[in-house]
This record gives structure tokens, sequence and C-alpha cells, in this order.
């Protein structure tokens, strides 16, 4: 029962699937520690042919032996040890003793050779299985992580997933897949040495099956509370990340505010509770090996005192020699016991890491495709909203949006404007599908976004942020990032065109020199061109600016929305709007607020109205 217990651990399921695809390492490293298993016994077995050499070398026995013929071999311990006697006697009286000693040594250092070659090659097999299994579940959760809606992001720190991916796969790697081996073969290794056991012994081996179980339910009694504390001490790591981001993200305002202190002591505290937990954690886990040992000493002084009995009681129903090969065949029983309850330890331990790396692999993906999306090759007519609502799945009271409806020709300039929560950068984001309405639709063409293939819909697009979204990587690169077959001289042209050219040539190694984090290199008009640069590369019929300006002085805007006002000639624009200076010339202007578009209209009428537009240029005329 307990070994099938560890066989059948809850989780342990979702790893083995991913051995599918090593299925012939995984034959191979069982075939050849079944080999491995089964010289280990015969090595052991020589003990019976030595013990008869060392205390039957009397000529008189050995006649006595040898008299009675030789005796028919049956899977029973009298009828081995027998046929033993008899063969150890026969080369004794043919060869002498020195023979058979010398035999029984060179039979024992070949059998070993061969054991441990076999298992080597075990280990061999096993580690494309260890690395490939560990790689897969990266590959996969890095894949989930890309097709994860943005509200996800919204609802997770991103310290917290980044430990999932980093230390809960290296748990994985090192508590489970290290554990995978001990918990197939040792329990083989185990049945393998008890059906030896039963053969030479079946008396002793009913009472050691009567203990073990014993010693089976005090491990995982208390084994029950390591995966729980195993649990918190990767929530309580997923916090401590989390802080680290916060802290190298905002070390200018910790600084700033002299808030090293505050920062300090909260990390400090939380280190210490992870610290706490971790004590507990490694406590239980070094518990198994002492344990199991002890426990295993227990069921060895039974066998050896019954076993004794057997051998010099009344009966004398024990040869001596097989009562020595059977201890010692018993204490082989005992490592592997050993690990298998350190291995069920330990893969409790990483199975609380498979529980946090699950909710991301079983996170739903809201933003689905339909069975057959249809591509969409290029933008004719209008984008239209048609009644959408949208209310975000985080328990967020009432809708963002509310019976939004908007047609947006080809080639005009829409711009939306309001107040910050008005909605604005929710309404645009549904329209590359990083959410769906919760109601309502939104139609290319006529076609609703749904039944649309994802790529095709943003292949469509080009986007500049507010905040330049760019990569440690080179300039060239960030530049052409998502574009392939692009040539140098299209790169620069986009670069010219953005107002960008120049100071990139200005750089240590021109377009090959790295930015930096983020573009932590550059200054924020700096990134902002680039960001331009690399939607003009794109070339998008329609052109979303997510209030692209916001954030820059006067000269870096002056030079930043020059190269917007080329990028956007010629194409659909929806344009996010902070300052209304920057969008008087717009075709038409949407006003919002809470969630509803209260205004719509050119720069002139909406100065007319006299209403919300009004008050809001009117506020920033006088700033």
């Amino acid at each position: 029962m307990y070994l099938c217990k560890l066989l059948m651990l809850k989780g342990l399921g979702k790893i083995l699937r991913y051995i599918k695809g090593y299925k012939s390492y995984a034959i191979l490293n069982i075939v050849f520690n079944v080999i491995s298993m089964v010289l280990n016994i015969f090595s052991i077995g020589l003990i019976i042919p030595f013990s008869q050499v060392l205390f039957k070398t009397d000529k008189t026995e050995l006649a006595k032996i040898l008299a009675t013929g030789r005796p028919e071999l049956k899977l029973s311990g009298d009828s081995i040890s027998d046929y033993l006697k008899y063969e150890v006697a026969y080369l004794m009286d043919t060869h002498g003793w020195q023979y058979v000693l010398i035999a029984i040594a060179v039979a024992l250092i070949v059998i070993v050779l061969i054991k441990n070659l076999t298992r080597y090659l075990a280990i061999f097999f096993m580690a494309p299985i260890r690395n490939g299994v560990v790689k897969d579940i990266r590959n996969e959760m890095y894949e989930k992580i890309l097709v994860l809606p943005l509200s996800y992001y919204s609802a997770e720190r991103k310290g917290d997933i980044m430990s999932r991916m980093t230390g809960d796969i290296t748990e994985i790697e090192w508590s489970v897949m290290q554990s995978i081996e001990l918990l197939t073969i040792n329990p083989l290794t185990i049945l393998v040495m008890l059906g030896t056991l039963i053969v030479l012994s079946p008396q002793l081996t009913l009472m050691a099956f009567i203990l073990l179980p014993i010693t089976g339910f005090l491990i995982t009694r208390i084994s029950k509370s390591l995966k729980r504390s195993s649990t918190k001490s990767k929530e309580h790591m997923g916090t401590l990340f989390s802080i680290i981001e916060e802290t190298i993200g905002g070390i200018r305002i910790i600084k700033a505010f002299n808030a090293e202190n505050s920062s300090r002591n909260r990390f400090q505290a939380e280190n210490e509770t992870y610290t706490h937990v971790m004590n507990k954690v490694y406590r239980r886990n070094d518990l198994a090996s002492p344990l199991s040992e002890f426990m295993g000493s227990i069921v060895l002084a039974v066998v050896i005192y019954f076993g004794g009995r057997l051998v010099l009681g009344d009966s004398h129903s024990l040869d001596g020699s097989l009562i020595v090969a059977y201890i010692a065949i018993f204490t082989q029983v005992i490592p592997p016991a050993k690990q298998l309850s350190g291995a069920y330890y330990s893969v409790q331990k990483g199975l609380a890491s498979l529980d946090r790396i699950n909710k991301i692999l079983d996170t739903e993906i809201t933003i689905k495709e339909s069975a057959s999306p249809k591509v969409i090759q290029s933008f004719e007519k209008e984008v239209e909203y048609k009644n959408v609502s949208f209310a975000y799945q985080r328990g967020d009271a009432g809708y963002a949006l509310k019976d939004i409806n908007l047609k947006i020709p080809k080639g005009k300039t829409i711009a939306i404007v309001g107040q910050s929560g008005s909605g604005k950068s929710t309404l645009v984001d549904m329209l590359p599908r990083f959410y769906d309405p919760t109601e309502g639709e939104i139609c290319i063409d006529g076609t609703s976004l749904k039944e649309l293939s994802l790529v095709s819909i943003r292949n469509l697009m080009g986007i500049v942020t507010q905040e330049s979204i760019l990569f440690n990587d080179t300039v060239r690169n960030n530049i052409a990032f998502g574009i392939k077959d692009v040539t140098d001289e299209q790169i620069i042209a986009a670069a010219k065109v953005a107002n960008a050219h120049d100071f990139i040539s200005r750089m240590e190694n021109g377009y090959n020199t790295n930015i930096g984090d983020r573009g932590s290199k550059l200054s924020g008009g700096e990134r902002q061109r680039m960001s331009i640069a690399r939607a003009i590369l794109k070339n998008p019929p329609i052109l979303i600016l997510d209030e692209a300006t916001s954030a820059l002085d006067t000269e870096s805007e002056r030079l930043v929305q020059d190269a917007l006002t080329k990028l956007m000639a010629n194409r659909t624009s929806i344009v996010i709007a902070h300052r209304l200076s920057t969008i008087k010339n717009a075709d038409e202007i949407i006003v919002m607020q809470k969630g509803l578009i209260v205004e719509r209209g050119n720069h002139n009428n909406l100065i007319g109205q006299n209403g919300v537009y009004k008050r809001l240029y009117d506020l920033q005329s006088f700033v």
C-alpha cells in the first residue's frame, strides 16, 4: 500500500506526461537498472558459496555431500543452498579450496564491474529525461505567458510570475526530476529484493512484511506538513521577488523620498518570514533519512533475532550460510527504502512548486481564435464599435465602458480625450484584442474581430505608447523588432523619418549600440522616437497613439510630434491625447467620461458646444 501511494503521488502525473517524448531513454534507463539489480543480487549471493568454503572444509563432510549426488535446483532457499553445497563440495574435492576462493573472487569482480557499468548507463540515459522535461516545462510556461491576456498581468505580481518561472522550475528539476528515478527504480529494487528474500526464507520475509508498512505509515504521516510548508515558502519567495523588482524599478523615488529605511524594513521582514518557513521545510526534509534508517534498523534487528532462532534452534530449519546471505540481502533493502522515503519528502516539496506553476499553465486563455479564423490582408473601409461594453473581471464595480458606438473610417484621424479613468486606453486596447468586449462587438471592414486571426489583426496595427517599450538589445534590433528580412537601408530610412537617425549616428556603435534595460541609455525623447521608427518600419494601415508625447519636454515633444505627423500621413490614426493642443486638426474628437462617449465632433464644433471638451481645453490653456 505504501509503495502504491508513492507511485501514485497526486500531481506526479502532470510531470510524467512530459516524459512521453523521451520514451526510448526511459525504457533504456529501466532496462539497465533492472540488469544492475539482478547483478547486485548475484554479487550478494556469492556469500553463500563463500560461507560454505569457510565452514565446510572437512573432507568427511565433503564426501557426505558428494555421496548424495547433484540435487535438482528449485526456486526455494533450501534447494538453492543444497545445490550450491554440492557444487562447492565438487570443486573443492576436484581443484582444492584455493581454486574455489579465486573463482568466487573473480566472479565477484566481473559481476560488480558489469553491475556498475549498467548502473552508469541507466544514469546516462536518465540525464536527457531530467533536462528535457525541465526544458519542456520552461518552454510551455514561456509560451503561456506570451498568450495570456493583459488582464492576467494586471491581477498578478510580476515578481511572483518570475519566481515561478525561475525558482519553482529549479525546484522541480532538483526535487522532482531527481526523485523520478528513485520513485521508479527503488520500488522495483525493493520488490526484487523482497522476492529473493521470500525464496530464501518465507518465514522471515513475512515478519518483514508486517513491520515495513508501519515504517512507511510513520514517514507518510510526518511528510504531510512538508508540502504545506513548502507552498508557503514559494509564496513568500514570490513576494520577495516582487519587492526586489519594485525596488529596482523605483530606486529613484525611494532615494528621492529618503525611503531606504522603510524599504529595507519591508524587505527584511518578508525575508525573515521566508527564512522561518524554510527552516521548517529543511527540518522536516532532513528528518526523512535518519527516521527511515532508524526504523529499518529495528526491522533488521528483529530479522536477525528470529533468523538466529531458525538456525540455532532445535529445528535447525535454516542453513547458517543462507541466513548470512539473507541478512546481507535484507540490508540492501534498507538503502532504497531510505532513498524512497527521502524521495517522497523531496517530491512533496517539489509538488508545491508544481502547483504554483500549474496555476499559470492552467489559466484560461480568454482571448481565443475561432476554429477556422479568417485572415485579413488589408484594411479597406472602416473600424466599427457596435454597442461595446466592457467590465474588468477582477471584482471591479461597474463597467469601464458602456454602450460605445463608434465608426473610424479609413484614412481619418480620430482623437480620444477625457479625464484619467474615463476608459480611453481600454477602448483602444480592444482593437488589437488585448481585451474582448463584455458585450457588443468590434468589426474591421464588417467582419468581427473574433472571426479574424490574431496575427492578421495585429499586422494591420502599429502602436506607440506613452511609455516607450524597448528591449535590452541593439538599436537595430529594437527598430526591426518583430519584422523579418529587414535591410539596414530600411531601418535607417525609418529612423530618419522618426527624427532618430542623427542621435543614433552619434552613438558609439551606431545602430549596433546596445541601449540597456528598457532603453535606459537613452533620453525620454530618444526612446519615443525609436518607438516611432519601429512603427514606421512596420508601415501599418492603422496607427494607435496612446498619449505618445505627454511625458516629454517641449523640445523633445516638438521633434516627436514632427515624427508623428510624418507617421500619421495617409493612415487611419487613433490618438489618445492628453495635451489637447496636439489634436486640433483631428477629423473627429471623441470625448469620454466615466466609460461613456459624452461628446463628439471636430475641435471647433466642440469648443462651440461649451461642454466637457471646452472645460478641459480651457483648463489646459490657463496652465
